[in-house]
């Protein structure tokens, strides 16, 4: 009987692989910034402090030449007045001496009398005869700001690349062998 005989062998490769390499390396940014100073601008008007004392004065009797000459002024005219209204008054009741009574008695003694003088610390002012008015300072501050100058420079990065690869070789190749056997 015949036979066919089949042997086959099959390929062989060999694979060499080598690695891709990439590098990347950041390169460093350029950068600069400048800050310019803001102006200020500062105006103050001061404060005022005004004390008004006249009325403390007036009431140590410590008075300005001119209001003291007034005042006198004024009580020597009330005086006179005064004076000619007793003086009208007495030559009334002299008018009238015959409905009795010591009228020249009376007169006499109003004549001769002075007033009571009335004694007081004269020296101490009265709480809250010094005025005070204050007015404030004011103060006005202007303040105008820059803004900063950035300056920035970006570098590419460095990148280096090598593309990986594969190569195969054929290290045994494939074959078929038939055979016819008892022929």
């Amino acid at each position: 009987m015949q036979q066919i005989r089949m042997q086959s062998t099959f390929i062989q490769t060999d694979l060499t692989i080598e690695d891709p390499v990439q590098r990347m390396e950041p390169s460093k940014v350029i950068q600069s910034i400048e800050q310019p100073q803001a102006a200020l601008h500062i105006e103050r008007t001061p404060g005022r402090l005004t004390i008004d004392q006249t009325e403390a004065w007036e009431q140590m009797d410590i008075k300005h030449i001119f209001q003291r000459t007034a005042e006198l002024a004024q009580e020597g005219k009330q005086k006179v007045l005064e004076g000619i209204a007793r003086r009208s008054r007495q030559g009334d009741e002299m008018m009238h001496i015959e409905r009795g009574g010591n009228v020249l008695g009376a007169h006499a003694q109003q004549n001769s009398e002075r007033p009571t003088k009335q004694f007081n610390i004269g020296w101490i002012p009265t709480p809250f005869s010094v005025k005070t008015y204050y007015e404030q300072a004011k103060l006005n501050i202007e303040a105008q700001t820059h803004k900063p100058i950035i300056d920035v420079q970006i570098q590419k990065p460095v990148h280096d690349y090598t593309p990986g690869s594969v190569k195969m070789n054929v290290t045994q190749e494939n074959s078929l062998n038939i055979d016819v056997v008892n022929v």
